[in-house]
This record gives C-alpha cells, sequence and structure tokens, in this order.
C-alpha cells in the first residue's frame, strides 16, 4: 500500500511539474484518441441508419405509387381504404424524415469529428515538430495561440449550430406541424365532408411542395452535394441562378480560367465567402444589379462580387455585430490563416469585395 501510495504521488508531481505546453499535448493526445474512437462508433451507426433508410425509401415509394392508384380512382375507392391508405403514407413519411434527420445528424457530427480530429493532429503535428516552441519565451505564445485557435473554431462552430437551429424551427418544424393539423383536419371531414376533405388535402399537397422547395433550398445552402461532385465553379454558377432567382436581383455571374478541383478547404471557404458577400448585398445595399466573377489560375483563386447599391461604410464591414452572425470579419480571418487576403471597397456607386486565395498547389 505504501509503494502504491508513493507511485501516486510521484505521479501527481510529475503532472504538477509539466509545462503548460507538455500538458497541452498530454490533454491533445487523449482527446484525439477519443474522437478516434467516437469516430469508429458513428460510421457504424452511420452505416446501419443508410440501410434503415433505404428501407423505408422503398416503403414510402410503394405506398406513394398506392396513393397515386387511389387517385386516378378516387370516387370508386372505399372511404375506410383511403382513409388507411393516408395514414400509412403519413406514418411512413414521418418515420423517413426522421431518420433521415438522424442519418444527417450522423454525418454531421462525423463531418465535426473529423475537422477536430485534423485540428489536434495537425496541432500536435506543428508543436511536437518544432524545438524552438520549446524555448522558455515561445512556449506561453504557442500554446496560448494554438488554445485561441480552438477558441475560435469551437465558437464558430457554436454559432452555425445556433443558426441551423433557428433556422430548422422556422422552416421545417414549424411546416412539419402545420401538416399534422392539416392531416388532422382532412381525416375529420372524410366522414362529414368528402368535398371539404379533398378540398383540404389539394391545399395540404401544396404546402408540402412549397416546403419541399425550402427544404431544398436550405439543404443546398447549408452544404450543396454539387460541391464535393462537382467542385467550385459550377457549385459557384448554380448558386448565383438560385440566388437570381430567389432574391430578384440582377445578377451576372462570370467564370474565367481553369475550371479544376482545389482542395475542399479552399473550396468550401471561396463558396461560403460568396455567400456571404451576396448575403450582405441582399440584406444592406439595397443593390439591383451584382456581378459575380471568380477567376481560377495555377496559383489562386479570385472571387469578386460587385453591386450596384448605397455603398457599405467600409467600418462597419468589419464589424460583426452589423452583418450576419460569422460576418466578413470572422472570414477575413480564416482567409488570412490559409494565406489569403479580402478588401472590400465602398462607394456612393456600390460595393466592391475582393477575396484572393492561393490554391495551396
Amino acid at each position: 500500500m505504501v509503494d502504491q501510495a508513493e507511485q501516486a504521488d510521484q505521479a501527481e508531481a510529475q503532472e504538477q511539474e509539466l509545462s503548460p505546453l507538455d500538458a497541452f499535448l498530454n490533454t491533445s493526445h487523449t482527446q484525439l484518441e477519443q474522437v478516434r474512437t467516437k469516430l469508429s462508433e458513428i460510421n457504424m451507426l452511420i452505416e446501419q441508419s443508410q440501410g434503415e433508410v433505404d428501407k423505408l425509401a422503398q416503403r414510402n415509394a410503394d405506398i406513394t405509387n398506392r396513393l397515386h392508384q387511389i387517385q386516378s380512382t378516387f370516387e370508386t375507392v372505399p372511404r375506410e381504404d383511403i382513409l388507411s391508405a393516408y395514414e400509412a403514407a403519413q406514418d411512413a413519411q414521418q418515420r423517413l424524415f426522421t431518420m433521415r434527420g438522424q442519418l444527417e445528424k450522423l454525418e454531421s457530427d462525423k463531418g465535426h469529428l473529423e475537422r477536430h480530429a485534423q485540428l489536434l493532429t495537425d496541432a500536435l503535428t506543428l508543436l511536437e515538430g518544432n524545438p524552438e516552441i520549446e524555448t522558455p519565451d515561445a512556449t506561453p505564445e504557442g500554446d496560448n495561440g494554438v488554445v485561441a485557435g480552438i477558441e475560435d473554431i469551437i465558437e464558430a462552430q457554436e454559432e452555425e449550430r445556433r443558426k441551423l437551429s433557428r433556422q430548422i424551427h422556422d422552416g421545417p418544424a414549424q411546416a412539419l406541424s402545420n401538416f399534422i393539423l392539416q392531416t388532422e383536419i382532412a381525416m375529420r371531414l372524410f366522414e362529414s365532408d368528402p368535398e371539404k376533405a379533398r378540398d383540404e388535402l389539394a391545399s395540404l399537397k401544396d404546402s408540402a411542395s412549397s416546403t419541399f422547395g425550402k427544404v431544398r433550398d436550405f439543404i443546398f445552402d447549408l452544404r450543396p452535394m454539387m460541391l464535393d461532385d462537382l467542385g467550385l465553379a459550377p457549385t459557384v454558377r448554380r448558386y448565383s441562378e438560385a440566388f437570381e432567382e430567389k432574391s430578384g436581383l440582377d445578377i451576372n455571374c462570370v467564370i474565367t480560367g481553369t475550371e479544376r478541383r482545389l482542395a475542399s478547404i479552399r473550396e468550401v471557404l471561396v463558396f461560403r465567402a460568396v455567400q456571404e458577400f451576396l448575403a450582405n448585398v441582399r440584406e444592406h445595399a439595397q443593390a439591383t444589379q451584382v456581378k459575380i466573377m471568380l477567376d481560377m489560375d495555377d496559383h489562386q483563386v479570385r472571387a469578386v462580387v460587385e453591386d450596384n447599391g448605397k455603398g457599405l461604410d467600409k467600418a462597419n464591414l468589419n464589424r460583426d455585430d452589423d452583418l450576419r452572425p460569422g460576418g466578413l470579419k470572422r472570414l477575413r480571418d480564416r482567409v488570412e490563416q490559409l494565406g489569403g487576403t479580402l478588401d472590400t471597397d465602398g462607394s456612393e456607386s456600390g460595393t466592391r469585395t475582393i477575396l484572393v486565395l492561393p490554391t495551396g498547389d
């Protein structure tokens, strides 16, 4: 017992003797192992959930075909069969929606864990591979710099989660609540007034179509699949077309240079920058015309957004509280971390925002 107590005291004393940097490295190694374990578990859950989604999607397709058959012979089908079919459709859609939501949540969690693991790996590689950081003068500064970087990333992630939570609550969640109410009304009307029940179902169908379009736009804004599949240039072109349709702005998108794939982090950053530029034009500039220019050469990507609005105050553009959460100031910090620049020039004739980012090749 004495030996064990002495060993524990010695271990505690050794931990207390560790420099702040060594303590940070030990903690980072532990966290990295924990993250990798969680990634392994979440990959298994994603595989299981994907299989369940595929099954539910097939069931939903079968029920949808059945509903189409009922619609073509609506007057001759017994009301009990119609009610049963719509209840089955509602149940199938709800299960599919829920499971897809779980799958998307798992995939989102996986993405966060992968980025966290990469951040820890990069930090450990930098700190353990650079002996100069071990010097007394450099240790606090280097340690604080890494911690500050991690805090910035965590803050950005939490802000994105809050924004998504608000958007989901105000959009899909509210729409689903209305769908349930309309469905209940239609079910009650089947016996007393079939004609009103059909009108209610027609209204429900229109609402569902509208909500589906909004959810599709929401998903595209969140993370367009074509960014992963086709790359930056086609995604910017498609996004500008969709933004023009939704905002009513006259948008001219010009893409020059060699369209090619870049590292994922750089493609995402440029795309997010274009999103931010356009959002600020819509919300602040009172413009009618916008020009987007994307130029890709062998060494850098240059994205420019010009508008004919009232001209934004450059000092205000640097303040997060005057813009949407995670505005240009935070975006500029991310760009500069990758060796790029972000400049804004406002005048009476409009605002011009320019992003230049090395390709990293």
